[in-house]
């Protein structure tokens, strides 16, 4: 007998036994299939191990607790996408519960106290939801870019003492449809667009790649338009697999048009039906059908955007969609492997991430000119710098640059390509290179909220801070479902602009600040004098982070005046965080 520090994973699924009297053939092949295509392969990504299977769940352990919380967010994230097509009735859910504790084991089974807590969590979940342990809290710190809202302790069933408890919180935040805005969001000034996920007709659901892709495409061509206002992917995807109420969705991302679809793909052939629709009377504006080879697709894009641009009013001049024109593959399979990598980039995870990267170097290989191939890896290898997927972070981000930089070379006029290096000139605080690859990148694409924002980071580093503000608050209404991931530009604006209490209302929406961001609002309260609330928040940047200090903090910020970076470190100091 073998005891042993673990972390485990528990699950079950939702409504096992309704499911089954339902449907209990279909049923156990979906699970089969689920087990198989996604749950397997996440824990062996994670360096874990399924330990057993059940008839309505599993068990898993895990040498690295923030790997099991990975997983699980991972797991129910992939999860909703998968069941998102089927009626509410039919979805397979998830409960996930995560302890960290000892676990005896016999053979290959654990048993112990670690594991009935994580069984305990699991029934506090919610459906589609996660339940941790305050030990697995603790340890994940701001390892992961994930929320969780503390639910205090609970008494559960056969454990002596109660049980600190958080529950996951990004489920409601990015997928669920309502919860965005309080009311709806006011109209822009110019034509307002949402482009829903396309429909995938093919009766194939490895084709679901293909449809979204193409979604995604459209909702890039749209986005070029100055005049225009474009609603992000992020936002737009949202509501996948929804029924459709163009009236509500109009109100919650503050949209006067909707674009939605479908698409049907066979063999080399491709048939896709579009719709533009005013969203507030839910008149039909356009609608039409397009039949085309799988050689035209570029060419078919451009129609479908031409079309949406010809029927709203105060359009452009059609001849203006041609002022910015991506090169074509030499072979259209290259752009299959693309928009393949693109989906799995999307997806986030570890083993995610790295099929991504075959995918892409799959085009490459087919078609080493084709730029967007070497774009879309370099959008992968730097989120696999993000979320620190890989072991050697100096190599990842030379390659990063060298990917970039290739795509750069084949066509000038891709706007990721500016975007990614214009981030990579930030961090080695080259602020005047980093600009002018910017002002291409939103020249290219001015509603891309990932450039938009970019544009308030650049600002504030130059010592224009409240320029900044306004553009942060521009890229959180363009995708108004991950507003909270960049709250933090808009308190960091705000703080340099000297608007320290509405710079610690911004930071409030950031779902789990990180040891910078707590350091940031500490500032802030430094700034007002409320000393309390800023050694509190000094005590979570340490505990974050033992080895923090003012000198190594400040200086890898890249500031461009001398001013802002004093008044910045002045805030750190007052708060009372070492110096050195």
């Amino acid at each position: 007998m073998e005891r042993r520090l673990a972390a485990i994973l528990a699950a079950d699924v939702v409504g096992y036994s309704r499911l089954m009297g339902d449907d209990e053939a279909g049923t156990l092949a979906r699970l089969k299939s689920l087990r198989r295509e996604l749950v397997k392969p996440t824990i062996t990504g994670g360096r874990g191990r399924i330990v057993k299977l059940m008839g309505d769940g599993f068990l898993a352990e895990f040498p690295s607790v923030v790997e099991a919380v990975r997983c699980a967010v991972d797991i129910q994230h992939d999860m909703a996408g998968r069941e998102a097509g089927l009626p509410d009735e039919r979805r397979i859910r998830l409960r996930i519960g995560v302890n960290l504790g000892d676990i005896i084991v016999e053979g290959s089974d654990i048993y112990g106290g670690g594991v009935n807590v994580a069984a305990r969590l699991e029934g506090l979940a919610e459906p589609g939801g996660i339940c941790i342990s305050g030990k697995v809290y603790e340890e994940v710190g701001d390892k992961l870019p994930t929320a969780f809202e503390d639910m205090g302790e609970q008494n559960v069933k056969n454990i002596p003492e109660p049980v600190r408890v958080y529950r996951w919180t990004d489920a409601a935040v990015d997928t669920t449809p309502g919860t965005a805005v309080a009311g709806a969001l006011p109209l822009p000034d110019k034509p307002s667009i949402a482009v829903l996920p396309f429909v995938n007709m093919s009766g194939d659901s490895e084709q679901e790649y293909f449809a979204d892709g193409l979604t995604e495409d459209i909702i890039t061509e749209l986005s070029r338009f100055q005049t225009f206002f474009v609603i992000a992917r992020n936002s737009s995807f949202a509501y996948k697999g929804q029924s459709i109420n163009v009236g509500k969705i109009g109100q919650e991302l503050g949209v006067a048009y909707v674009v939605e679809g479908s698409v049907r793909k066979a063999s080399n052939r491709i048939r896709i039906t579009a719709q533009l629709v005013e969203a507030a009377s839910g008149n039909h504006i356009w609608a039409e059908r397009y039949d085309h080879d799988m050689t035209d697709m570029f060419d078919l894009q451009d129609e479908v955007t031409r079309s949406i641009v010809a029927a709203i009013p105060g359009r452009l001049e059609s001849a203006d969609l041609n002022r910015i024109k991506r090169k074509r593959p030499e072979d259209m399979a290259v752009y299959d492997y693309v928009l393949r990598g693109k989906m799995h980039h999307h997806r986030r995870t570890k083993d995610d991430n790295a099929e991504a990267l075959r995918l892409l170097d799959k085009a490459i290989e087919l078609d080493p000119e084709f730029a967007e191939s070497y774009a879309w890896k370099a959008c992968t290898l730097g989120q696999a710098l993000a979320r620190g997927f890989g072991d050697n972070k100096d190599d990842l981000f030379a390659q990063d640059v060298e990917a970039v930089e290739k795509a750069l070379s084949l066509d000038d006029n891709n706007f990721e390509c500016h975007w990614i290096m214009c981030e990579v000139r930030m961090m080695v605080a080259r602020l005047e290179e980093a600009e002018l690859h910017h002002q291409k990148a939103f020249a290219l694409n001015p509603n891309d909220p990932r450039v938009v924002a970019q544009r308030s980071e650049l600002l504030t580093w130059l010592g224009r801070p409240v320029e900044g503000v306004n553009w942060a608050r521009q890229s959180m209404r363009l995708d108004p479902y991950n507003a909270a991931g960049r709250a933090h530009l808009l308190g960091r604006a705000l703080y340099m602009a000297r608007n320290y209490e509405d710079a610690i209302e911004a930071f409030k929406q950031v779902r789990v600040p990180s040891s910078s961001q707590h350091a940031e609002i500490a500032a802030c309260y430094a700034q007002l004098g409320l000393d309390e609330k800023a050694s509190q928040h000094a005590g979570k940047v340490l505990s974050l982070n033992p080895d923090f200090s003012i000198a190594d903090h400040v200086q890898g910020l890249p500031f461009k005046e001398s001013r802002d970076r004093d008044q910045y470190r002045d805030g750190l100091r007052i708060a009372g965080l070492p110096a050195i």
